[in-house]
């Protein structure tokens, strides 16, 4: 798998809620950041941002690209129940064929188009 593949596996393990995929994709010494989550570690990540796919009524990528040879670029665009609309970038890092890092940037809600 390219490590594009991998981080897509990563999206689709947490949009199923698959638990047993998420924790094969993940280094053990994985670390999240965003601007709620600083620096949380894979057991945080896991019991705190993992459960929250519920809360999405739909998620696409919109775009990806490596970076270098371990950096991906994720552009996404989700709906919550909600109803609103929200796009945002990630750069996650792949080493040894596991998601050792995600950085996750907000983006503002997004209009209908």
């Amino acid at each position: 798998m390219s490590n594009i593949d991998i981080v897509r596996a990563g999206f689709a393990a947490y949009l199923a809620q698959d638990r047993d995929a998420i924790e094969r994709l993940l280094a053990d010494d994985f670390v999240f950041t965003s601007p709620q989550d600083d620096h949380i570690d894979r057991a945080t990540f896991l019991e705190v941002c993992f459960p929250t796919a519920d809360r999405l009524r739909h998620q696409e990528i919109l775009d990806t690209a490596e970076i270098d040879d371990e950096q991906v670029y994720v552009r996404y665009e989700y709906e919550l129940t909600t109803g609103e609309r929200h796009r945002n970038v990630e750069v996650q890092t792949v080493r040894n064929c596991r998601i050792a890092e995600a950085q996750v940037y907000f983006g503002g809600r997004f209009p209908r188009e």
